[in-house]
């Protein structure tokens, strides 16, 4: 196992670079800056690998309200 960019990451994640990178601002992918880019212990990458990805469903609204 070895240290990814947030190029890397994010194709085994399954996500776009952005994505990575939010991540990593939230804390919950750990990364070491090196410069202008991110490195990523491949290790860390289970963190955040098993969360659902998309957007929440939203809450359906009771009958009667707009």
């Amino acid at each position: 196992m070895g240290t990814l960019t947030t190029e890397e990451a994010a194709t085994q994640l399954g996500v776009s670079q952005r994505r990575v990178r939010q991540l990593i601002t939230e804390s919950r992918l750990p990364a070491e800056k090196k410069g202008r880019d991110y490195l990523i212990d491949e290790k860390d990458l289970k963190l955040v690998k098993d969360r659902k990805p998309g957007r929440p469903k939203k809450l359906a609204k009771p009958r009667g309200e707009k």
